[in-house]
C-alpha cells in the first residue's frame, strides 16, 4: 500500500482511536482514500461489532402489496395511479401463497411496501397483519411496513404518528423500517419526490414509531443524480437521529435501478458502478459508528454485493423477490449455494439469521 497522505493518516488515527469522523473527514475520505484505505478504516470499525470472518444472511422475500400510489417519485418504475391500467391490491389468498412460498424455501422474512394507495385504509393493513399473525404466529417474521407507508396511512386516517404507531403495533407489528429514504435531503426530495414528505416529518415519524417500541432500520439509496455532500448530508442526519433517538439496529444501502424510470432516460439509464457503491458502503461502515449492523445489497449488486463483506458490511439479503427494484432492472438468483459460496471464497463464514425465532431479541 503506498504511504497515506497526512490527512489520510490524521483520520486513521481517529478510527483506531474509536474518535467519530466529522462530516468533513469523509469528505477527505471520500476524495483522496484509496480503496484500501477505505477497506481497512471500515474494517476497523466493522471488528467493534463483528468477528472478522463472520457474516449473517437473511433469506426473504418483498411482498409489494399494491402498486397503486399518487406520489410520483420520477425514479420510480411500479406505481400505476389510481384507476390506471395495470393498477393492483393483492388478495389475501394472494398473499398468503406469497408467505408459503418463502417458508418453503426455508425463509422467514416478509418485507411489506406497496404504494400510497387512497382507497387502502390502515384499517386494511392492521386486518392483513392480524390474518397474517393468526394463520403463521411467529414463523414467520414481518418487515411492516416502511416509514413512507407509515406515514401516508397516518395522514390518511388522520391520526397522529404515536396514535398510528400504536394502532399497528396493536394489529401485531414489530417493524417499521427506514424505506423510502432514498436521499434525505430536503433538495433531493424536491427534485424527484414532490409530493412524498419533507427529511423533518420523516424523522418525526421514525422517533414516533422508535417510542412505540417498534423497532426500526436505516436506509440509503445512491446513485440518483445525489451529490457527494448530499450522501454525506443523509449519512450525517442518521448518525444524529441515532444518537438522539435511537432504535436504528442495521442500515441497508443500495443503489438505484434506472430502468423504465423518469429519471433513468434522463440519466440514460447509467448505474453507478460497483466499485463507487463498494467506496460508500465503507464510508457508511466509518461513518455510522453507532448503528451495529451494516448491510450490502445482493438484490441490486448481485454477487458484487458479497464483496462488501470486505468494505464494512456485516450482513446481507437473499431475495426471491422485490417487484419495485426488478421493474426497474434488478435481477434476482435463486441460486443461494452459489451466493454463499461467493462469501466463503471471500473468507467468511456465513450465517443464517433466524429471524422468525429472534423477534424479542435486540437486534435484527
Amino acid at each position: 500500500m503506498s504511504p497515506s497522505s497526512p490527512s489520510i493518516s490524521a483520520i486513521r488515527r481517529k478510527v483506531e482511536a474509536r474518535e467519530r469522523i466529522s462530516p468533513a473527514d469523509a469528505l477527505l475520505l471520500w476524495r483522496e482514500a484509496t480503496d484500501e484505505e477505505m477497506r481497512s478504516l471500515a474494517s476497523l470499525v466493522r471488528a467493534r461489532f463483528h468477528a472478522p470472518d463472520a457474516c449473517t444472511y437473511l433469506l426473504m422475500r418483498i411482498i409489494n402489496t399494491t402498486n397503486v400510489c399518487v406520489a410520483q417519485c420520477d425514479y420510480c418504475a411500479f406505481y400505476a395511479l389510481p384507476g390506471q391500467q395495470g393498477g393492483y391490491v393483492l388478495t389475501e389468498a394472494q398473499i398468503f401463497a406469497k408467505i408459503d412460498e418463502l417458508l418453503a424455501l426455508g425463509g422467514e422474512l416478509a418485507g411489506f411496501n406497496g404504494g400510497f394507495n387512497p382507497q387502502l385504509s390502515l384499517d386494511f393493513y392492521c386486518d392483513l397483519v392480524r390474518a397474517i399473525r393468526a394463520r403463521y404466529g411467529d414463523r414467520i417474521e414481518l418487515y411492516a411496513f416502511t416509514i413512507a407507508e407509515f406515514m401516508y396511512l397516518a395522514d390518511h386516517a388522520s391520526l397522529s404518528y404515536a396514535d398510528t404507531a400504536q394502532r399497528l403495533k396493536q394489529a401485531g407489528v414489530r417493524w417499521i423500517t427506514g424505506g423510502g429514504s432514498e436521499i434525505l435531503t430536503e433538495d433531493f426530495r424536491r427534485r424527484h419526490s414532490k409530493f412524498k414528505y419533507t427529511v423533518a416529518q420523516f424523522f418525526e415519524a421514525q422517533a414516533a414509531i422508535v417510542a412505540a417500541g417498534l423497532r426500526t432500520t436505516a436506509t440509503m439509496v445512491i446513485g440518483f443524480d445525489e451529490t457527494i455532500d448530499e450522501r454525506i448530508e443523509h449519512l450525517d442526519r442518521t448518525r444524529r437521529f441515532q444518537d438522539e433517538v435511537g432504535g436504528q439496529e442495521s442500515f441497508l444501502c443500495w443503489n438505484f435501478k434506472p430502468w423504465s424510470t423518469p429519471l433513468g432516460a434522463q440519466l440514460h439509464n447509467i448505474e453507478i458502478t460497483p466499485a463507487e457503491y463498494l467506496r460508500h458502503l465503507a464510508l457508511s461502515r466509518i461513518f455510522l459508528d453507532n448503528i451495529p449492523r451494516i448491510r450490502t445489497s445482493v438484490l441490486t449488486q448481485n454477487e458484487r454485493a458479497l464483496e462488501g463483506l470486505l468494505y464494512g458490511a456485516d450482513d446481507f439479503d437473499l431475495p426471491i423477490e422485490d417487484e419495485v427494484t426488478q421493474k426497474a432492472g434488478a435481477t434476482i438468483s435463486l441460486n443461494f449455494d452459489r451466493l454463499l459460496d461467493v462469501a466463503r471464497a471471500l473468507g467468511f463464514h456465513p450465517a443464517c439469521r433466524h429471524v422468525a425465532l429472534e423477534h424479542s431479541s435486540t437486534v435484527l
